[in-house]
């Protein structure tokens, strides 16, 4: 029996990318879009869906499993980015990232989870970040909402591992896609304090974007997960400096690391 999969954001990017690689895996895949009817020569189907809005959330489970029986996988993949200095974004901003890429999260888990255990299976893949495992300066909104992410899924994990649902996190470096284009951009203000130090991190975060790791490789990891019996609680895919840089927070004395954060990012 063919696997039913369902990826938030399956139109562009990662998503797109994962998508089509499941695809010509064998899999059935639904990928989800605010605006499907705008999206023409797609690899896989789309469904309407707003992850800030539980109405077209259950809508769209809903046709998935009216059309297809089951909903083996869900792909927590839609995404959103922030960038700022915390004391100049606006709090309204990053209250929607957070409804974005935390609780659109928690909706669409939630709006599986009842098929899942009805199936008495199921596999839950929530894409986070390895930006969540630390405070990046002026991504710090961004930081917060994946490593939320990261922790709702350890507990989540074990509330519904009994009904035999598994649930794991991704969690992607840089990868070129984008991304940046859809990210909230807190303006660079003349007056700004930050004005200087704020410009040149936004230059070097899209530079890291721009010179990214092919999304296929991402693909290429959930295929992997999406095939273990037994999935770990945290992957994580990325360059060697990226993942070594949560393996040095670990060990090094927080004004160490900090102090190594402040050197890369110029500070």
């Amino acid at each position: 029996m063919k696997k039913v999969v369902l990826i938030t954001g399956g139109s562009s990017g990662i998503g797109k990318s994962v998508g089509e690689f499941l695809s010509e895996k064998g899999y059935i895949v639904y990928g989800t879009s605010r605006n499907p009817q705008k999206i023409s020569k797609h690899p896989f189907k789309l469904v309407a869906l707003d992850v800030t809005n539980v109405e077209t959330i259950n809508t769209a489970v809903t046709e998935v499993i009216t059309q297809e029986g089951r909903l083996d996988v869900l792909i927590n993949n839609a995404g959103m980015g922030i960038t700022g200095p915390i004391e100049e974004t606006p709090t309204d901003e990053m209250r929607n990232v957070f409804n974005t890429n935390f609780f659109g999260a928690i909706d669409v888990m939630k709006a599986v989870l009842p098929q899942m255990r009805t199936q008495k299976s199921g596999l839950i893949i929530n894409v986070t970040s390895i930006a969540g495992y630390m405070g990046l300066p002026y991504r710090g909104i961004y930081s917060a909402t994946k490593g939320a992410l990261e922790i709702v899924t350890e507990a989540v994990r074990m509330e519904v591992k009994n009904f035999g649902i598994q649930v794991t996190n991704v969690a992607p470096g840089d990868f070129a896609t984008n991304i940046a284009s859809g990210r909230y951009h807190t303006p660079v203000f003349d007056n700004s304090p930050y004005k200087k130090t704020y410009k040149e991190n936004l230059d070097l975060m899209d530079a890291h974007v721009d010179s990214g790791s092919d999304p296929l490789e991402m693909a290429t990891a959930i295929y992997k997960i999406i095939k273990t019996p037994k999935p770990r609680i945290h992957y994580k895919v990325g360059d060697f400096m990226q993942k070594s840089s949560i393996v040095l927070k670990k060990i090094l004395p927080d004004t160490m690391y900090e102090k190594l954060l402040m050197n890369h990012y110029k500070l």
